[in-house]
């Protein structure tokens, strides 16, 4: 069975439709301010910042953290895990 995770957050969910349908803890317009949006990647055993190159195991431990070199500018951003 695939699992599907939200780029902004990393929350893994077995449907496109159960994890389109709920709010976002980490959206960039707040919290709850949007819904998940679909990581369109495969499934990794390390996720890359595309900003950064940082590194992490899962999605949501990556997005957690502030970007030093975020388009925004300086932690402004979360890292963001390339395709």
């Amino acid at each position: 069975m695939a699992n599907y995770y939200c780029m902004y957050c990393g929350s893994k969910y077995s449907s496109v439709s159960s994890l389109t349908a709920n709010n976002c803890s980490r959206h960039p317009d707040g919290p709850s301010r949007g819904k998940h949006v679909l990581y369109e990647g495969a499934e990794k055993s390390q996720y890359v910042c595309k900003y950064c190159g940082r590194t992490n195991s899962t999605i949501a431990n990556l997005v957690s953290g502030w970007c030093s070199r975020h388009p925004d500018g300086v932690n402004k951003g979360k890292h963001s895990p390339a395709l």
